[in-house]
């Protein structure tokens, strides 16, 4: 009898390898309504909870524009069906299939329950934490965040992590703190935006060599190095577009509309996100890097993205405009042919780098024209012709095409927003 309990248990292990059934942890560890779950290639999975004491499972982005759903509310559709809905504009993904009455679909996953545990069939690995790169010689692994000693002062401010963010100097150790507080911030650890300063400049590590943005070398990905250099590039944007992320959030904490109002937490959960995307991006292009026998540091880089940053400190719809709206969407406009260079070079494992950093990046162009929108309204401004006025006073020159119409379109900038703004 021993023996074939034995087998049993074997065989029992070997069904779930076969399947991708895959244990997540202990039942009782899943009293929350939702439960993020980090996936190591950034599709990352919301566990669901419910009343009645069942489990669902599907994807935490919204497939509308990036929604954190682990966020949303469970409601009722009637037959005793259940959704969540997308904390930002509502959209609701039936629990059983994932569909919407909008038309969208979200993707989901069997969840079973057996012997106290919560299994998740997904060919994915999947952990309670956010992943982060560890460097080695030739390859680049990854493996789950622990959370810092420092991250028991979780009741801190959102500011305060923000502020201290800013002035982390490794750019991996920047990366893993943002995605640390934003799970913090997710799970509604940190209840207070509160205000601390941030620095008049991000902290960097001695040994960059900082040049003048015309001088870096990207190369047109035609060779290794060429792919490097570009690969190395985007990775120095992408520590840029962490500190600005956080920079937003520390530097207009306690800005107020011409209504006297203040900013909703969304905004500020919006932003936290942002910079969780950007950290994310961060450690898959380091990544990345060290596949290809580099890393980041090697090469000159450049501030020059900090210098929009300090021209619009004092304006904040100055800052959506330059930063989100213009300098993210012109990244959404080079897409195209950076990825047909690597694409040109058989290059697929830095394809489906640069294709998860796009499809985020249409996200956070669209949050720059949510919160501008949503201040001009409020102010009782007209959007485009704020927006063109401001663009001029801080950004030099007119906007260059080409254009690209659909990500842009995708992200809610329709050709009204640039095509004034280009060249006569």
């Amino acid at each position: 009898m021993e023996g074939f309990r034995e087998d049993l248990v074997t065989a029992l292990k070997e069904v779930v390898s076969n399947t991708n059934w895959q244990c997540v942890g202990e039942k009782e560890r899943f009293k929350s309504p939702c439960t993020k779950l980090y996936s190591e290639d950034g599709e990352d999975v919301i566990l669901i909870h419910t009343e009645n004491d069942k489990f669902y499972a599907m994807d935490a982005a919204c497939p509308h524009e990036g929604g954190p759903l682990e966020l949303g509310d469970i409601e009722e559709l009637g037959n005793g069906r259940l959704a969540i809905s997308c904390p930002w504009h509502d959209f609701e993904f039936c629990l059983d299939d994932g569909s919407s009455s909008s038309g969208l679909q979200n993707h989901v996953y069997e969840v079973n329950v057996y012997d106290g545990k919560v299994y998740v069939q997904t060919q994915n690995t999947l952990a309670l934490a956010p992943w982060k790169a560890t460097q080695c010689k030739q390859t680049a692994t990854i493996e789950a965040v622990t959370p810092s000693p420092c991250l028991e002062e979780e009741k801190l401010s959102l500011c305060y992590w923000a502020s201290r963010i800013l002035q982390t100097a490794d750019p991996e150790d920047k990366a893993n703190l943002t995605q640390e507080v934003q799970a913090l911030w997710n799970a509604g650890k940190i209840l207070e935006i509160g205000h601390t300063p941030p620095p008049s400049q991000p902290s960097r590590k001695e040994n960059l060599t900082i040049v003048q943005p015309g001088k870096i070398k990207r190369g047109k990905g035609g060779t290794l190095a060429s792919r490097i250099a570009l690969l190395h590039s985007l990775a120095n944007i992408e520590q840029w577009a962490i500190d600005l992320s956080w920079d937003i959030i520390a530097r207009f904490a306690e800005f107020r509309m011409s209504t006297g109002e203040a900013l909703p937490r969304e905004f500020f959960s919006d932003f936290v996100k942002v910079a969780g995307d950007e950290a994310k991006h961060y450690r898959m292009l380091e990544a990345r890097l060290l596949e290809l026998g580099s890393n980041f540091g090697v090469l000159p880089v450049h501030n020059g993205l900090w210098q929009s940053a300090a021209d619009t400190a004092h304006d904040l719809l100055a800052r959506l405009a330059i930063v989100h709206m213009v300098h993210e969407a012109r990244g959404l406009d080079v897409h195209p042919q950076t990825l047909q260079r690597f694409s040109a070079q058989g290059d697929g494992s830095s394809v489906e780098v640069l294709e998860v950093i796009y499809t985020d990046e249409i996200t956070h162009v669209a949050a720059g024209i949510k919160w501008f929108t949503f201040i001009c309204s409020k102010e009782k401004r007209n959007c485009l012709s704020t927006f063109h006025e401001l663009v001029p006073l801080y950004f030099k020159g007119y906007l260059k095409p080409p254009f690209n119409s659909e990500g842009r379109r995708s992200a809610g900038m329709s050709e009204e927003w640039y095509l004034p703004l280009v060249k006569p």
